[in-house]
């Protein structure tokens, strides 16, 4: 059986920086101070943008309430077999 290609995006260097590109002279730089290669580089980059801005979980005051869980219900697409779980940390279900 032969490997699935993973999709790649498409990535180009800027002739300027800016806030939504860099140079290949400043990658460079950073991999230089970072003791890193460039991949290495953009990679670091993205991980501490994706750090600082996505959403994190974090524990709350308990399970949902009745009203909160009907709100879910009503509102979630239906899967097949798919359950609506109160709290992450019991294995009941609503």
């Amino acid at each position: 059986m032969m490997p699935t290609a993973i999709p790649q995006i498409a990535f180009r260097y800027r002739m300027k920086d800016s806030a939504t590109g860099v140079t290949r002279s400043t990658a460079k730089r950073l991999a230089d101070v970072l003791g890193v290669d460039e991949t290495q580089v953009i990679h670091l980059a993205l991980h501490e943008m994706a750090s600082k801005l996505l959403p994190q979980y974090e524990a709350d005051d308990g399970a949902l309430s009745k009203s909160q869980l009907k709100q879910i219900k009503k509102s979630a697409p239906k899967a097949k077999n798919g359950v609506i779980r109160s709290s992450l940390f019991n294995t009941e279900t609503a």
